[in-house]
């Protein structure tokens, strides 16, 4: 088992350890001073999660020169705006696990007319608190393979949340649900995915994909421009937005990250504005598709006095 394997096991064993022994505390009787049976085990663990913690990014992080960009097709056409953006630094998400050195998130930033409001929700400080997935234009959007590929990972069985866009929605993202996702794993974290075998090394993931819209499975084969899918909010996430980034391998916890480059795009920085032309060879049809069906759903699933995707 490689360091990189054994890390994030030892991170969650450490986290259930922890919960162990705080529910001990409070349901048992041990003998002994309290210091001996709960203080200096939660010390340790705490030292061990910090160690593992440092382990962990020290073995993600890239070694050597890095390689260059890979140029691939964007994974969405329209209008899109960028967040957290390898263009800005590296590593862009301020962590080097699972593989997203130089990952990107995008949300869809369609124009309004003059004087309108923008059609995604600005973030609020007090209310409120969450919004329905249905007012956030980039939810139910199709999702793209950026070149031709093998599917080698397909996964869409997790719901898609309500949107946390709000500071108490952040601060419980931040302090219980994010906490509680990268206990149960890297799959939590990332939500419903697709990782496509791009060749050469080099792997595409696709994270928070809506519940449902995959239209692939592992083993599938690709041609670039197929839809895979469509935008969701699953897993750790704030509001419904595609998650991408490059990797040397298919596996998540082992996995280091690949430079990228959109065709025609480049890398946005955060806040730039970017659009993409439908591709030649994109079947219509699908997009067609499965927009109509988004804004179904933006429509069922808005709350009252909320604007509805695609409205």
């Amino acid at each position: 088992m490689s360091v990189r394997t054994a890390v994030p096991i030892a991170m969650r064993v450490s986290w259930l350890v922890l919960f162990a022994l705080v529910i001990g505390e409070f349901v048992t009787d041990l003998p002994g001073p309290g210091w001996a049976t709960t203080s200096l085990p939660a010390v340790v663990v705490f030292a061990l999660m910090a160690a593992t913690t440092v382990l962990q990014r020290r073995a993600a992080a890239p070694r050597g020169e890095p390689r260059p960009p890979v140029e691939v097709d964007p994974p969405v056409t329209g209008r899109w705006s960028a967040l957290n953006s390898p263009a800005d630094r590296t590593p862009s998400h301020g962590t080097h696990v699972y593989g997203q050195t130089y990952a990107i998130d995008i949300v869809a930033d369609p124009e309004t007319g003059e004087g309108a409001p923008p059609a995604r929700p600005a973030f609020r400080w007090l209310w409120p608190v969450f919004r329905r997935n249905g007012a956030f234009p980039a939810f139910g959007l199709p999702l793209l393979a950026v070149g031709d590929a093998t599917v080698v990972r397909a996964s869409d069985g997790q719901r898609d949340h309500v949107s946390r866009n709000s500071l108490a929605g952040v601060v419980y993202l931040l302090l219980i649900e994010g906490n509680i996702r990268s206990i149960l794993g890297a799959h939590r974290i990332i939500g419903n995915h697709v990782i496509l075998d791009l060749g050469g090394g080099t792997y595409a993931v696709y994270a928070h994909v809506r519940r449902g819209s995959l239209r692939v499975k592992p083993g599938d084969t690709v041609r670039a421009g197929q839809a895979l899918g469509q935008v969701g909010n699953s897993g750790n996430t704030t509001e419904p937005h595609l998650h991408f980034h490059l990797m040397d391998g298919p596996d998540l916890d082992n996995a280091r990250g690949v430079p990228f480059t959109w065709r025609g795009v480049g890398v946005p920085a955060n806040g730039e504005t970017f659009t993409v032309a439908e591709r030649a060879g994109e079947r219509a049809g699908e997009r067609t598709g499965a927009q109509a069906e988004s804004r179904a759903a933006g429509q069922a699933e808005s709350l009252p006095g909320e604007r509805a995707a695609g409205a």
